[in-house]
């Protein structure tokens, strides 16, 4: 499990100075200002949970995910995860954790893949039928038979990634921590990944904490998010949640038996298509779609058909972003 409780990280940023040997003063004495990365944040993963952490660039995501990870010290707060404090007991945490970073990787730069796995073997003391099997099951659901034989600085950054997450997996970590794992990946890389990732959560149970910003990450691998905002928890629960406080519209397009009637009600919106199909819209919370359908039987339609369409997750997060938490 794990535990957060009034978690707060700081940086201290150089501000430039202006007028005369400007940059000699900076130099021999320096002037910062304080940003704070993360704001007194509190949260609680179960065992075995996939939960998506999620805000715009800057937002305090990859800063949380290296305390999580006991790569930086928090100010003020707490961590648990599995029991241990990250940046105390950081030996016995890591034998716990895998940790993936999209933009970096955790392997040998000039040594072929198969190599740096067997390093890591080394590291972790995995015995020799554990470290077979993993790499069989990692082979397969990965496809990394072409290119274990290659250094990783010759490998696509598809490839890399997938190498990257065998890495992180190989000793049998009861947490996974993946910071943007498939930016830049290419869309067949991508659903590979996306695969391999919900396949090691529901059947080996590894708790998943993923940062991303690719909506298609979240509605496929999750359904629980955590939105930060300037260091800020805005929201944390369900992704249908999500929808249900942000999402400002919703949508049902509507078949019926012969002409489509007009649709005349306040704050609803009626769009005929080529098709003959209505599409609705209207505003969350302002009706029931019980009470829109009511309205347009009184005129003696029939309906044929209905699709009922949520709101759109991506729209949501970025009214969230642009507006700052204030929708």
């Amino acid at each position: 499990m794990i535990s957060v409780k009034k978690l707060t990280k700081t940086y201290r940023i150089a501000q430039p100075q202006e007028g005369r040997f400007a940059a000699l003063r900076s130099l021999v004495r320096p002037q910062y200002a304080i940003r704070r990365a993360v704001d007194g944040i509190d949260f609680d993963i179960q065992d075995g949970e996939a939960v998506g952490y999620i805000g715009q660039n800057g937002a305090g995501k990859s800063t949380t995910i290296k305390m999580l990870s006991g790569i930086l010290t928090p100010d003020s707060g707490s961590i648990e995860v599995n029991g241990l404090t990250p940046h105390i007991e950081r030996k016995a945490h890591l034998q716990n954790i895998g940790v993936v970073f999209g933009q970096k990787t955790s392997l040998w730069w000039d040594v072929p893949v198969i190599d740096s796995l067997r390093i890591l073997k080394e590291m972790y003391r995995i015995e020799d039928g554990r470290f077979k099997r993993n790499l069989e099951m990692f082979c397969g659901l990965l496809d990394l038979e072409p290119f274990l034989g290659q250094p990783v600085r010759q490998l696509s950054l598809g490839q890399r990634v997938r190498a990257d997450l065998a890495a992180a997996l190989m000793h049998d970590p009861h947490v996974l921590f993946l910071d943007e794992p498939t930016i830049g990946v290419d869309v067949v890389a991508k659903e590979r990944l996306r695969e391999f990732i919900l396949k090691i959560n529901q059947e080996r149970k590894v708790t998943v904490l993923l940062t991303t910003h690719d909506v298609v990450d979240m509605e496929k691998l999750v359904d629980r998010v955590i939105v930060i905002n300037a260091g800020s928890i805005l929201y944390d629960g369900r992704l249908q949640g999500l929808r249900e406080r942000y999402g400002r519209e919703r949508r049902m397009e509507l078949a019926f038996e012969g002409e489509p009637p007009e649709i005349s009600l306040p704050g609803v919106q009626a769009k005929k298509q080529k098709d003959g199909k209505v599409t609705v819209t209207f505003a969350q919370g302002q009706y029931a779609v019980d009470e829109i359908l009511f309205h347009i039987r009184q005129g003696g339609v029939s309906i044929r058909d209905i699709t009922i369409q949520n709101a759109d997750i991506e729209q949501i997060v970025r009214d969230i972003y642009q507006e700052g938490g204030k929708a």
